[in-house]
């Protein structure tokens, strides 16, 4: 069928390319590294820890894990909230009380990180790809049509909102519920963003979000698992905690894991929920200053649709048009490129002069459908000019720097190495 990519379409080229343009010298490389997206501590968070500390709460039960429930179904607006170790737990025990088994097909994200489709290899069932749209760099609704009409009996779709951008979340839950499927959304990179005033986070019936280290707000790790069902609620909460049973003795009647959340996690989490509102305005401002100096480039940042959705801004990307990009050739875990007309460069060549000048910036996230361990997957697209909208954002876009600590005289000389890319 159109749009169904085979593994023989996607082979990987070996062949490699010279890189003909040297590092910019004349602009300094940062003394301390301009990071990606990194911690953003306030001194609250230390006080939560010391309580867990003092009155020796330090396993997975204790209060700071019950107030950063309380503070996420607050925030949020859903009823219930699972504190766990990680966002990729939360996900996994979503598929879980979906009903996923061995051999389903789930229709999964493909332009996002392997954590938001890799629970599924867990229950033995087997991802089926679907392209994005380019408004919103999210899962296109019209692929996710053409993918029940070729599988009308798939009963679960795992969404992901890439870097903080909500996806076309009313059009996709509306194609779910014609269709009988559980949505279950990865909120792990849009927590605090909206759409249409609610927050992400609880459009599915089942949903994560994720406290990691590089995260809107952090934990230093841990997540959480979002629901509106107590009886869902409880259930995962018994089994992140080895499914016991109630019981004197340790009984146990079915499969658990060891899934919960640290109280001191927890304590984290909890002194960083009072600062979210002002880390996304940081990180706002972060992408409207990039957003303004690009203004005259040939480049767009990772787009929204204005009217109808507030991102959180978690990362700021750009997209180089496609009549401004060099050669360019990767290969699985390399990468080359090469210039011979003025005015053009590329992600490669942009990666490697930030990355030399001590600032980090990273590869727009790999298509799934792309990755050695899900070649022989399906991917479904929808008919259109570009057949593969997430391997085209790949390859043409770049994640920046967009620490929320990042001063604004740092942040004009990354946009002047970038600028200097262009005009070699």
């Amino acid at each position: 069928m159109d749009n169904i990519y085979t593994p023989e379409k996607r082979k990987i080229t070996d062949i490699e390319i010279d890189n003909t343009s040297t590092v910019i010298s004349d602009i300094p490389a940062f003394e301390k590294t301009v990071w990606l997206s990194s911690p953003t501590m306030h001194g609250d968070e230390i006080k939560y820890i010391e309580e867990a500390y003092n009155t020796n709460w330090m396993s997975t039960i204790g209060e700071n894990i019950d107030e950063a429930e309380r503070g996420i179904c607050k925030l949020t607006g859903s009823k219930y909230a699972v504190a766990l170790n990680c966002g990729t737990s939360a996900i996994h025990l979503a598929i879980r009380v979906a009903g996923v088994k061995p051999g389903d097909k789930v229709f999964c994200s493909d332009l996002t990180f392997d954590a938001t489709v890799n629970p599924v290899s867990y229950e033995g069932a087997v991802q089926v790809f679907i392209d994005s749209e380019y408004e919103t760099w999210n899962m296109d609704p019209k692929a996710l049509e053409k993918a029940f009409k070729i599988h009308p009996d798939v009963k679960v779709v795992v969404l992901a909102n890439l870097y903080g951008t909500p996806a076309k979340l009313d059009e996709i839950r509306h194609i779910c519920d014609l269709h009988g499927a559980i949505l279950i959304e990865d909120a792990a990179e849009s927590l605090g963003a909206t759409y249409k005033g609610k927050q992400t986070g609880t459009f599915g019936q089942y949903n994560a979000i994720s406290f990691n280290g590089n995260k809107i707000i952090t934990g230093s790790a841990g997540g959480m698992f979002l629901t509106d069902d107590l009886d869902v609620a409880n259930k995962v909460r018994k089994w992140s905690t080895q499914s016991r049973e109630d019981a004197p003795w340790y009984q146990h009647e079915e499969l658990g894991y060891n899934y919960r959340m640290s109280n001191i996690v927890a304590g984290v989490v909890r002194g960083q929920l009072p600062y979210l509102s002002d880390h996304i305005a940081q990180k706002k401002a972060i992408y409207m200053r990039y957003k303004e100096a690009f203004k005259d480039l040939p480049v767009s940042m990772n787009p929204y649709i204005e009217s109808i959705m507030e991102p959180n801004f978690w990362l700021s990307c750009i997209l180089i048009d496609k009549e401004a990009m060099c050669e360019q050739v990767r290969t699985d875990k390399k990468a080359s490129y090469h210039k011979e007309v003025p005015g053009t460069t590329c992600p490669t060549e942009i990666y490697q002069q930030l990355m030399s000048h001590n600032a980090q910036c990273r590869p727009i996230w790999k298509p799934m459908h792309l990755q050695p361990i899900y070649r022989m997957n399906e991917f479904i697209t929808n008919n259109g000019k570009v057949s593969d909208v997430g391997a085209d954002i790949f390859n043409r876009g770049l994640c920046l720097p967009s620490d929320n600590k990042m001063t604004a005289e740092e942040q004009d000389i990354i946009i002047k190495i970038i600028r200097k890319c262009f005009d070699r």
